[in-house]
């Protein structure tokens, strides 16, 4: 118990200067900004682009889902289309649409079940390629929010070179890192 001693070192609070040029400017950064952008493009496809200013992505959004959307329905009207063919020629019908006006049907049942199989295929790939598109879009806000926080300036840089060999003129393709220190 003798032998420790009591802490020497005291701060005294009159001593600390934080001066103005140490502190972090809160006007360009928001902690939150990311989680809002992500909980806006979450909430509608888009909106987080519009958060974060990018205007242009908001079509690629769009497209990107409502492409897939269209591709479902389309796959899930020949699904349907196949499937019904299918069942009521198991049921002893000869009208379906693939049976033609012979004896012999233009599409044979075999085949109805492949299509059948393929359309359902198409289907979940298009359902998949939408809920993509919705977290991409998710993620492009949270991430974009992200990275406009951060400073970019040319004391780090990465660029490509080009330049023409002068003996034989073919082009040289280069990769150039640039590191500027202050």
């Amino acid at each position: 118990m003798f032998a420790q001693e009591s802490d020497t070192l005291f701060l005294n609070q009159d001593s600390v200067l934080i001066t103005e040029d140490s502190l972090i400017e809160t006007d360009d950064y928001n902690p939150l900004a990311p989680a809002k952008a992500a909980f806006y493009s979450a909430v509608l496809p888009g909106l987080g682009q519009v958060y974060n200013k990018k205007y242009w992505k908001i079509p690629i959004v769009y497209t990107g889902i409502g492409i897939s959307i269209y591709f479902y329905m389309q796959n899930n009207k020949d699904y349907n289309k196949f499937r019904d063919a299918y069942k009521r020629r198991l049921a002893g019908f000869t009208d379906d649409e693939y049976w033609g006006n012979g004896t012999t049907p233009i599409i044979s049942s075999d085949r109805l079940v492949d299509a059948q199989k393929t359309a359902k295929r198409n289907k979940d790939t298009s359902i998949a390629a939408a809920v993509a598109f919705y977290l991409l879009n998710i993620i492009d806000a949270n991430v974009d929010a992200h990275l406009s926080q951060f400073n970019v300036n040319d004391d780090l840089s990465f660029e490509p070179v080009f330049n023409i060999n002068p003996i034989d003129a073919k082009a040289n393709y280069s990769l150039l890192l640039k590191y500027r220190l202050k």
